[in-house]
């Protein structure tokens, strides 16, 4: 199942597994678009491959989405796009975490909780951060980040779904960045 990570994708990831390979990154980017002119996400939250505090997570009642920085996008940007999935989750296709669009083709970040100019609907149906709750017991999640740099911008509104932003993006990815956090929950917590 490995051979359907991308090599590309694989060296920017900590611990390659089979699900990482049906991330929207897989679809819509490719190698020469990985951190192009530098074109970089991070948060000072966590680093790439670490665990993600509790505060972002459905372990603490009042958790939010955690903050994010990028570096600028390169020349033709108009557009950028953040898609979060876990590729971990028992199911046909990532869990889809967070939808966002809308935000400006420059430097800039998301602080934490912010609520970003656009958002579509997660994997549960609502337009808002997906708080990573992963079965007791089923091991370590990654939560890819994964940001997208568009020569155009979306016509798309907000609540739009994965397939429609997805659909939206195609063809239109210049430069792609990810990030990595990681989240298990221990044998002794409750659901």
């Amino acid at each position: 199942m490995l051979e359907h990570v991308p090599e590309w994708l694989g060296k920017a990831l900590k611990n390659v597994r089979a699900g990482h390979g049906k991330l929207a990154i897989v679809r819509l980017g490719q190698e020469n678009l990985m951190g192009k002119n530098g074109f970089d996400l991070t948060s000072p939250a966590f680093t790439n491959g670490a665990e993600l505090d509790p505060c972002f997570t459905a372990d603490e009642e009042d958790a939010v989405a955690p903050p994010l920085e990028w570096t600028a996008p390169p020349p033709g940007t108009q557009e950028l796009a953040i898609i979060v999935e876990d590729p971990d989750a028992p199911a046909g296709e990532p869990l889809c975490h967070w939808l966002v669009w809308g935000l400006p083709p420059q430097k800039g970040k998301l602080l934490e909780g912010e609520t970003p100019p656009r958002v579509g609907k997660n994997s549960y149906g609502n337009s808002e951060w997906l708080l990573p709750d992963p079965p007791t017991g089923h091991g370590p999640h990654d939560y890819v980040f994964q940001i997208f740099a568009l020569d155009l911008p979306l016509t798309l509104m907000p609540g739009a779904d994965r397939d429609k932003l997805l659909s939206a993006m195609k063809g239109h990815v210049i430069a792609t960045a990810i990030l990595t956090g990681v989240y298990v929950r221990s044998e002794g917590d409750d659901d």
